[in-house]
């Protein structure tokens, strides 16, 4: 059996695909991998294996990334509440919403959104395409993973993103 299973499926590629767009376009909603593979058609476990084989990283890293870049662009354009945009985004609670977005991106949500307002003003006439792009959170590491490791490594996978 081949390690590329779902990259040579076709049919297989849209029905991830079908399921990714989902996610896509409610980020916000409950995604539980269930619901996903049901969209699918496939079992849970070929679900989860074939959207990491897919895509590179698992089915809820996925979401979890869609959920933080959309506050993310909230919070840079809008003047929505904090504790408005976690809600807004599908998160649960405010605490936890400020403790994933930390781990990931770095910075509280209320840092960023200052960073943001300021990097505004210098940055010019740069296309909002790349500034997105260059502010998106990288999740090849778990945030259990980086909260076990500690500040220190957290701070060393940053690094790690901004060289080139």
């Amino acid at each position: 059996m081949s390690t590329d299973l779902a990259l040579q499926d076709p049919d297989l590629l849209r029905r991830l695909l079908r399921a990714k767009d989902h996610l896509d376009a409610a980020s916000h909603e409950a995604w539980p991998v269930h619901r996903l593979a049901q969209i699918s058609g496939v079992s849970e476990a070929h679900f989860a294996r074939s959207f990491k084989q897919a895509f590179g990283t698992p089915p809820h890293r996925y979401q979890l990334t869609r959920r933080i870049e959309r506050a993310t662009a909230l919070l840079r354009e809008t003047e929505r509440s904090i504790t408005e945009i976690a809600f807004a985004t599908g998160w649960q609670s405010l605490g936890t919403f400020s403790r994933t977005f930390r781990d990931i991106t770095g910075d509280s949500p209320s840092a960023m959104r200052a960073s943001a307002r300021k990097s505004l003003l210098s940055q010019g006439r740069v296309p909002v395409c790349f500034v997105q792009a260059a502010q998106r959170p990288d999740l090849h590491t778990a945030v259990s993973e980086k909260r076990r490791l500690g500040i220190d490594a957290t701070n060393s996978l940053l690094q790690r993103k901004e060289s080139p």
